[in-house]
C-alpha cells in the first residue's frame, strides 16, 4: 500500500483576515444605533407636534440624539420639565389632572418594531466592505 503525503499552504488575505471585515462590522453597528436613534428622535418630535396645543420650541429644541456609553441616545438633556412632559413626575396624575404626553415611551415601542427593517435597508451598504 503506497503512503501519501498531502501538503496544504493557506494564503490567507482579503477583509477577512485584514481586519476590514471587522472595522465594516463595526461601522455598521454604529450606523444602525445612529440610524435607529434619529429615527426615535423624529417620531418623539412628530408625537410632541401633535399632543401640544400651545407650542412653544424650548422643549422641542431641546430633544435631541447623543452618543451614549454604548451607542445612542434619545434625550431632552435634563430639561427640568421633561418627566411631567413625560407623565412620570410626581406632579402628575393623581396630584394634577395631566397624564402626560408619553412622546418616549410611544416612541420606544415603535422603534423597537422598526429597527429589525432598518438594520436590513443598511446591510447591503457594508457587505459589499466584507
Amino acid at each position: 500500500m503506497p503512503a501519501f503525503d498531502i501538503r496544504v499552504n493557506v494564503n490567507a488575505h482579503g477583509p477577512m483576515f485584514d481586519g476590514r471585515a471587522q472595522r465594516a462590522l463595526r461601522d455598521y453597528q454604529d450606523q444602525i444605533d445612529y440610524r435607529v436613534a434619529t429615527d426615535a428622535e423624529n417620531l418623539v418630535l412628530a408625537h410632541l407636534g401633535r399632543s401640544i396645543k400651545h407650542r412653544t420650541p424650548y422643549y422641542e429644541t431641546r430633544v435631541g440624539v447623543e452618543r451614549a456609553a454604548r451607542g445612542y441616545e434619545v434625550t431632552d438633556h435634563g430639561v427640568i420639565y421633561g418627566h411631567w412632559l413625560e407623565g412620570t413626575g410626581s406632579r402628575n396624575y393623581p396630584v394634577t389632572r395631566f397624564r402626560g404626553y408619553r412622546a418616549f415611551s410611544r416612541a420606544r415601542a415603535l422603534i423597537q418594531r422598526r429597527a429589525p427593517g432598518i438594520a436590513r435597508r443598511l446591510l447591503a451598504h457594508y457587505t459589499v466592505r466584507m
